[in-house]
């Protein structure tokens, strides 16, 4: 997520309490959330307000299981583009905005340009994807894809 950058807001032991919680339990009703951080609904409001209008709590979302969906198959796939195509970073992030199939796409330092988080129905759903969108993207000249194999964590909440 590309933004204005500002400056982050002081975050008190309250802030981070709110916080903690809303990254556990999602949206939740102010009322509910009031007392779990002791505090009344005016303040509490007040709070969560603020943490949102500075873009602390960036948006809200529903975590769905993508097996639940039909979606069995997640792969890490690294990226490398042609660095000499002074068009090919922007060529690059324009297709990746249009492929719903990536969850994620992180820029890299090192010898991949970018990572994604991918899923798909199956391999063949993935194979599809892989060289009808991403090898076919003239810019991109090498890739390389991992699949998971098992989720030993997978969390949204920060260590606050």
């Amino acid at each position: 997520m590309t933004s204005a950058r500002r400056p982050p807001p002081t975050l008190d032991r309250t802030d981070r309490r709110m916080l903690a919680i809303l990254q556990e339990h999602g949206r939740m009703q102010n009322a509910d959330l009031a007392p779990k951080v002791a505090l009344s609904a005016a303040p509490c409001l007040r709070r969560l307000r603020r943490l949102e209008e500075t873009g602390v709590i960036v948006r809200y979302a529903a975590i769905v299981d993508p097996r639940q969906v039909g979606l069995g198959l997640t792969a890490h796939l690294e990226v490398r583009i042609d660095k000499q195509a002074e068009h090919s970073r922007s060529t690059f992030r324009k297709a990746v905005q249009g492929w719903p199939e990536v969850l994620t796409c992180q820029q890299l330092s090192g010898a991949w340009d970018y990572s994604l988080k991918v899923v798909a129905t199956d391999l063949d759903a993935y194979s599809r994807f892989l060289m009808e969108k991403v090898v076919a993207l003239p810019v991109v000249v090498n890739v390389q894809s991992s699949f998971v194999l098992e989720t030993v964590k997978d969390t949204t909440a920060l260590p606050l």
